[in-house]
């Protein structure tokens, strides 16, 4: 669990469940805010719901990784938080995953 550098410029989040997600998604915003420029893996194995609170944190960090010229992909959701992203009509805003190894290998390979 928690924030990992895959390289000097990937890093992994292993997010907890609720309400924990949104202190985490807090910590990968001030890595990126820092100017670290790196690109980002979310992985939800661990996570069965989302709140509105977290939605919005993770439109704000989609937001800096972008404005930082890098990607943030999201990987391993329960079929529940895509359909909570598809019932916000967010499931457009992210790039989605089924496994951490397929998110890190288009990140490693695409950029």
């Amino acid at each position: 669990m928690g924030i990992q550098y895959w390289t000097h410029d990937i890093v992994i989040v292993d997010l907890p469940e609720e309400p924990q997600i949104s202190d985490e998604l807090d910590g990968v915003a001030e890595i990126v805010s820092a100017g670290r420029g790196c690109a980002v893996v979310l992985d939800f194995s661990e996570v069965d719901i989302v709140t509105s609170s977290s939605l919005s944190k993770l439109l704000e960090l989609q937001r800096l990784v972008a404005n930082a010229g890098r990607r943030i992909i999201l990987c391993c959701l329960d079929t529940a938080i895509e359909g909570i992203l598809k019932a916000a009509n967010l499931e457009g805003c992210f790039e989605l995953a089924d496994e951490r190894f397929i998110a890190l290998t288009t990140i490693e390979m695409i950029g």
